[in-house]
């Protein structure tokens, strides 16, 4: 009966482990920075919604989607989404697609920006809090810019505004007995709109957007899977009292 209980005990604490966040994907040796966001904070939400929408749905769309699932979700009104947040379509039913044309973005940007309704799936959130905050100034590009986290990516910083620029600072260090060069951090070139510790905050909001985006029914999904356990624990637990009542005459 022991060997039962423990039994049952791990592999209940193996289920509600699967449900934590996943190991961020991509990024290879680089060191990610943590995304610290809040699933269930509406309000942030809304903000990656709003930064998503202005600043990359022109090219990125979310083919999985929907306007309307979005505003159910999120807590927005349809009317103030369809007046907001909608620039493709004036259906709310619609998908947020965009309307590129894949043959002209690739020789736009050399290869065609990929729809991102599964990349923080894909990749993780650290890796796109990082990538969203390591874009510098790079002369050498014909972007301008270069990325710590995914180098010589073709996408022109779209929210040099909101952050400004910033060179990169390097440093010679010792590594294993050698002088190698690493990035240490970075230099702020002009001011942008946000200061520093805004313009993290506001990607934290977009990494969180996207995160919500690859799986909209998460945060549900965990809530019912949370009672089915506790419920099958409860059923469990009594029906071990319930055996020894039966058995308790045989033994």
């Amino acid at each position: 009966m022991k060997k039962l209980l423990i039994t049952a005990t791990s592999a209940l604490l193996l289920s509600l482990s699967a449900m934590g966040p996943a190991i961020a994907a991509g990024g290879g040796n680089i060191k990610l920075d943590k995304a610290d966001i809040d699933p269930n904070n509406k309000n942030s939400l809304q903000r990656g919604a709003r930064l998503y929408v202005n600043y990359c749905l022109g090219c990125h769309g979310l083919k999985f989607q929907r306007y309307n699932r979005m505003a159910d979700d999120l807590g927005m009104d349809d009317a103030l989404v369809a007046e907001n947040l909608m620039f493709t379509t004036n259906k709310v039913a619609e998908t947020m697609d965009i309307a590129m044309p894949e043959r002209e973005a690739q020789k736009w940007f050399g290869q065609t920006p990929p729809d991102l309704s599964l990349i923080a799936r894909e990749k993780g959130i650290d890796y796109i809090y990082s990538y969203l905050t390591t874009f510098y100034v790079d002369e050498s590009k014909e972007t301008g810019v270069n990325n710590r986290v995914f180098p010589n990516a073709s996408m022109p910083w779209v929210m040099w505004k909101l952050e400004g620029w910033k060179k990169p600072v390097y440093k010679e260090v010792e590594d294993h007995g050698e002088t190698v060069t690493k990035l240490v951090g970075y230099e702020q070139l002009t001011e942008g709109e946000l200061s520093p510790e805004e313009f993290k905050s506001a990607m934290l909001d977009l990494t969180n957007f996207l995160h919500y985006v690859g799986e909209p029914i998460k945060q549900t999904r965990i809530a019912i899977g949370l009672k089915v356990l506790a419920y099958l624990l409860l059923l469990f637990i009594l029906s071990i009292f319930l055996k020894r009542e039966f058995w308790k005459d045989v033994h």
